[in-house]
């Protein structure tokens, strides 16, 4: 069976960290996801999913994310079923992460502490070129004409 949920949205508000009776760390919190499809003169909806993460996933989340803070999560989905203060049988359906990663750079307005220094960075950055690699002629300003015609009508040669 499959079941892979990858998701990006901001927190809806700052996450709080719990430990629960056999000292395991656990939080949960909620994202705001932006629909892909807006009808013409509406405001684009938003979807709010439940989230909940583990151990040092917790940690991650309760020390370097507030609200409003962009956020990609990769996990499962799962259900659970509980009962709430009036005895209604309840479902509730959240996704487990099992990666979480910054989604955006932090923004000057928003409170907490800064995780650039804290926290190792995740950006892509272009690896160093050695020098005869930049020496290399460059193939963008070639055209059509400069490939060779291949002769297909004969037997395949294998």
């Amino acid at each position: 069976m499959l079941n892979v949920v990858a998701i990006m949205g901001r927190l809806v508000a700052d996450p709080e960290l719990r430990t629960t009776q056999s000292g395991i760390n656990v939080v949960s919190f909620r994202i705001a996801c932006d629909r892909n499809f807006a009808r013409q003169g509406e405001q684009r909806q938003a979807d709010f999913i439940d989230i909940v993460a583990w151990r040092q996933q917790a940690e991650f989340v309760s020390k370097y994310f507030q609200k409003g803070s962009l956020i990609a999560i990769e996990g499962s989905l799962q259900t659970r079923q509980y009962q709430d203060k009036n005895g209604n049988n309840r479902t509730a359906v959240e996704v487990v992460a099992n990666n979480i990663s910054f989604a955006g750079p932090k923004s000057n307005n928003q409170g907490g502490g800064s995780y650039q220094n804290a926290a190792p960075s995740y950006q892509n950055q272009a690896p160093a070129r050695p020098a005869a690699v930049e020496a290399a002629p460059s193939y963008s300003s070639g055209s059509a004409d400069d490939f060779a015609v291949i002769d297909d009508s004969d037997d395949l040669p294998f």
